[in-house]
């Protein structure tokens, strides 16, 4: 199933890009929500990364009572678990997949790719990641959570088994409770993934030394390729 080309915002490197980070934002943001935190990371010049920070299509969300608003899949109760909406995370996965061929075209090769998200994006990363044909360099999943864990280990793709995960989320989580992260890190650590886990005192959000663990991780997961 191939899908139509998202619209993206895109950080180049100053010398060609050697390597990229898709970074998926979450319900109701956009692409430029990550973008700020690029500098931040302090990523050295010679790794030569693309940033590229796709926008979600427009869809109603049912919890935000049915309003129009960019979000990878609907929402339908305050129960993150309740009711998912498993066709949406697989559409926007396709998403994911389109992307990344564009990055082969533009001479990236797929392990020399992270998948990023937040939220939503984050799910969407960890779903498309693990059953993505192709080993990639990382997994990078922000105050999220599995869905379609029953499918997972059944379409897991043998590729990505060794795949790197850096794992993080707030402690007073409110939308997405710590909780629902701890058990989606125990259900890929079960399956043999390795994950890197880090909580920060912070709601749903991004914590400055989230932001330096983050970087210090992309540093080590592109210089292990």
């Amino acid at each position: 199933m191939s899908a139509e080309l998202l619209s993206c915002v895109e950080v180049e490197p100053s010398t060609r890009a050697e390597r990229t980070i898709l970074w998926l934002h979450g319900l109701g943001a956009d692409g430029r929500d990550f973008e700020p935190i690029v500098p931040y990371l302090d990523l050295p010049e010679e790794l030569a990364v693309r940033f590229v920070f796709p926008h979600a299509p427009q869809r109603a969300v049912t919890i935000n009572m049915g309003m129009i608003m960019r979000a990878w899949y609907d929402v339908r109760s305050p129960q993150i678990h309740a009711d998912p909406d498993l066709g949406g995370v697989r559409a926007a996965a396709t998403h994911v997949r389109a992307l990344i061929a564009r990055e082969n075209e533009r001479g990236i090769a797929t392990d020399r790719i992270i998948l990023a998200g937040f939220s939503q994006g984050g799910v969407v990363a960890l779903h498309a990641a693990l059953r993505h044909p192709e080993p990639l360099a990382g997994v990078m999943s922000l105050s999220c959570y599995l869905m379609d864990e029953a499918s997972l280990e059944r379409e897991r793709a043998a590729a990505n088994n060794a795949v790197s995960i850096f794992q993080a989320h707030g402690s007073g989580d409110p939308m997405v409770p710590l909780q629902r992260g701890i058990e989606a890190r125990d259900r890929l650590l079960g399956l043999g993934y390795a994950v890197e886990w880090r909580t920060y005192p912070m709601g749903h959000e991004v914590h400055p030394r989230e932001i330096q663990d983050m970087g210090a991780w992309l540093r080590r997961t592109f210089a292990g390729e």
